[in-house]
């Protein structure tokens, strides 16, 4: 099925979230004030790396209107917070490793005496010499930033299969690239913050962005020193995230300045001091070294990925091993030896991004592919599938996958796609003069969903009737802008053949809803389907019996339906004035008073699948995307354009298509940024681009409005997980179709992103046309 802004034959359900947004108004969790608030800031660290020798808040203190100065011996709890490695300090005790490190946090009347407040803390530092690279990190000698070491490595991974050493020596081609990626940032709109709100319990509410709030909750429980049950996380509507806002940020300041004053404090980060604290995409060295046959079949492939994690740990080593996992790509190549290291530095926090680690992966294997196929003079797109591996093979890590024709699907679409048809014939325009250069690439990926083999994946939901007579939905999963409301709106109406109107959809609040797991990984749309699959049937065989008892008519002969219970066959055609057609038999508000509320309420819980494979964080789950791009390069400048490009992806059922669009544009934009543009520079450990307006994300100038989306949606018979989620699909693979077309229209391989302009800056060997003009 093709999509488009234009047609679509399936129905386009409007977003409810859409009209507030696009209007400015819908409040996010940052513009929620209440009375008596007061307001959070908090003094971070000027050096990369440095010994604290004192602290002294005494001027601070003294401040009339200030309420509460904090610092590492005010936290009751645990003082470290981390999703997976808790070594990050709330507040530094006595090292500081990058600059945004926390130091104190102070709590006013309002954001200019609080940040009179940080000016009067006094700190002295013994600065001490960086490690601003990875190198100078593993050099021997190199002081240690943490005790749990060894040496600065945070995590290590590895592939060892056959024997590559001796499958070199026989190979006829061999092809060696070292690929760096850069430092990234999520530059979304809403920068980190929230509202923190102590009630008269004793409880603590947080209303702040997150994509895992119970995870939000039982870290704060740990610095607090409470049970997990006294703080509410209520975390939706987010003004995106991709990943940047998974991690504690200013929650833990909120929290304990709020518990201290025992006042609401609202805490939100200016745009400089995000920068510096949030987190960016892992900038990585990926080198490697892939052989093959004289008939183009790969035989062996050695890679070495170096990760620059930053001061802390974060997701530091799952984004390896996703990195590890996909540096492989969908290829079967028997003969593979993979080694990975994620080290510590005193950079930038680097974290979990939109792709987590397979967007560099892919860039670089990708890039292996296409240099490969030119040597073997063969089109690069039948090089692939020459070496593709077969639908029954093993994943990556040679674990036990879920079976799909995605990857043939995928391949075989773009293949016969009229974008890709130009690459045979390379783009000419005898108007353009003759600096202006174009080309076609393309690439294939297939990416993994969920959090992975042995790592805990809970899920689940809750389905019930409300006493306000609605069909009621509640999950832990939280809304950032991609969609999910409307998702499950359309789920819902599918299911029950219902209206909008009868529905209420709860999520992200830990008061409110169940266990669900994390909105990461591109599970959501996933676990929520395969959730009301369980629901289902007990829910609509209670609503049924019920109005079957109170009317008399047997329940094989009702169907729930638009405010109600109807009798088969007698839907109306639209959803106005339900009640007044002969075939509606009772409301669901009328339902919703009989027996119990407890008796109305049907819950589920399940992992998926989190049996133990051949490896930790190996994928079950996979989706499939092929990319082709058209570029246009400026050899004088060095710029390059995005002209046209066409997604074809392989992710079960399109449940929202507005939603599915809007995922990979949004995807691809990231991308565009990530290939193109972006890249928060650090020098010395220090940031160079502090603001948006140094750091160049693709603006709607940018953006070309020729994209195609070709949606695969057939999955094999009986398969249980239903429709894929796709909000990193779409940021994976352009950025090796892009380079591969800019290796068409100028012949140069590009192993840098962002792209080097000067690296594609050619003399021009012809006169200039009459009067055209090269500026």
């Amino acid at each position: 099925m093709l999509l488009n802004r234009k047609q679509s034959g399936k129905r386009w359900h409007l977003r409810p979230d859409g009209a507030p947004k696009v209007t400015g108004q819908l409040h996010y969790l940052t513009d929620m004030t209440l009375p008596d608030m007061i307001h959070g800031r908090v003094l971070r660290s000027e050096y990369p790396y440095a010994r604290i020798l004192s602290i002294d808040t005494s001027e601070a203190e003294a401040l009339e209107g200030v309420y509460a100065v904090l610092t590492s011996k005010d936290v009751p709890g645990l003082n470290r917070f981390g999703i997976a490695t808790p070594d990050q300090p709330v507040f530094c005790e006595d090292i500081v490793r990058y600059v945004g490190d926390a130091i104190a946090a102070v709590a006013a009347d309002s954001p200019e005496l609080a940040a009179l407040a940080l000016d009067a803390i006094r700190v002295e530092y013994e600065e001490l010499t960086p490690l601003n690279s990875t190198d100078a990190a593993l050099a021997p000698g190199a002081p240690e930033l943490h005790e749990h070491g060894p040496g600065n490595v945070l995590h290590r991974t590895e592939i060892k299969r056959g024997d590559a050493e001796q499958a070199f020596a026989t190979c006829d081609h061999i092809v060696t690239e070292t690929y760096y990626t850069p430092r990234q940032m999520h530059a979304y709109m809403e920068t980190e913050g929230g509202l923190f709100v102590p009630d008269e319990e004793g409880r603590l509410n947080v209303y702040a962005a997150t994509q895992h709030g119970y995870k939000d909750r039982m870290q704060l429980a740990r610095i607090i020193g409470c049970p997990e049950e006294d703080i509410r996380v209520v975390s939706s509507p987010i003004g995106g995230s991709f990943g940047g806002k998974d991690e504690l940020n200013v929650q833990p300041y909120g929290a304990l300045l709020a518990l201290r004053c025992g006042r609401p404090v609202k805490m939100h980060n200016s745009r400089k001091e995000s920068v510096h604290a949030g987190l960016k995409r892992h900038p990585m060295k990926i080198e490697m070294q892939t052989g093959m046959s004289r008939e183009g079949i790969i035989q062996a492939h050695r890679v070495r990925i170096t990760a620059d994690t930053g001061a802390y740990a974060t997701l530091g080593a799952p984004v390896l091993n996703f990195c590890t996992e996909h540096c492989l790509g969908p290829y079967a190549i028997p003969h593979v030896d993979v080694e990975g290291v994620s080290v510590y530095t005193n950079n930038g926090l680097s974290g979990e991004f939109r792709g987590f680690g397979g967007n560099q992966a892919i860039f670089a294997m990708e890039g292996q592919m296409d240099r490969l196929a030119e040597i073997m003079n063969m089109d690069p797109w039948e090089f692939r599938r020459r070496n593709m591996r077969e639908k029954n093979d093993p994943g990556p890590l040679n674990q036990r996958i879920l079976v799909t024709d995605g990857l043939s699907q995928v391949w075989e679409a773009l293949d016969r796609s009229e974008l890709w048809q130009k690459h045979q014939q390379p783009p000419a325009d005898p108007a353009l003069p003759p600096w202006i250069k174009r080309g076609v690439g393309a690439a294939i990926a297939m990416h993994g969903a969920g959090l992975g083999y042995g790592i805990p994946d809970p899920a689940g939901g809750r389905l019930s009737l409300n006493n306000e007579g609605k069909i009621e939905v509640a999950f832990s999963y939280e809304e950032f802008g991609q969609g999910l409301i409307a998702t499950l709106e359309i789920m819902l109406c599918d299911l029950f053949l219902c209206s909008t109107s009868d529905l209420s959809i709860i999520i992200g609040d830990t008061d409110r809803v169940p266990h669900s797991g994390s909105s990461t990984a591109s599970r959501s749309t996933t676990m929520a389907w395969m959730a009301l699959q369980r629901l289902q049937t007990p829910f609509r065989s209670r609503v049924l019996t019920v109005a079957s008892e109170m009317s008399g008519i047997p329940a094989d002969e009702l169907v729930t339906g638009p405010g109600g219970i109807w009798r088969k066959g007698q839907l109306p055609a639209e959803t106005s004035e339900v009640e007044s057609e002969s075939g509606f038999i009772v409301s669901y508000a009328e339902l919703a008073t009989q027996g119990k509320a407890a008796e109305w309420i049907f819950d589920t819980k399940f992992d998926y699948p989190t049996t133990p494979d051949n490896v930790v964080g190996g994928h079950y789950l996979y989706t499939y995307a092929a990319v082709a791009a058209e570029v246009e390069v400026n050899t004088l400048t060095g710029e390059t354009k995005l002209l046209d490009t066409r997604h074809v992806v392989a992710a079960g059922p399109v449940i929202n298509p507005m939603g599915f669009i809007g995922q990979i544009e949004g995807g691809s934009v990231m991308a565009l940024g990530f290939t193109l543009t972006e890249d928060a520079v650090m020098q010395d450990s220090r940031y160079v681009t502090t603001n948006l307006d140094t750091y160049l994300i693709p603006t709607i100038q940018d953006i070309h409005t020729n994209l195609e989306v070709e949606a695969i949606e057939d999955l094999p018979e009986g398969d249980a997980f239903g429709p894929r989620g796709i909000g990193e699909i779409g940021s994976v693979a352009l950025a090796p179709a892009i380079t591969a077309a800019i290796h068409q229209a100028t012949g140069v391989w590009v192993n840098r992103l962002p792209v080097p302009r000067e690296q594609l800056v050619r003399p021009l060997n012809v006169p200039l046309q009459e009067g055209v003009s090269p500026s």
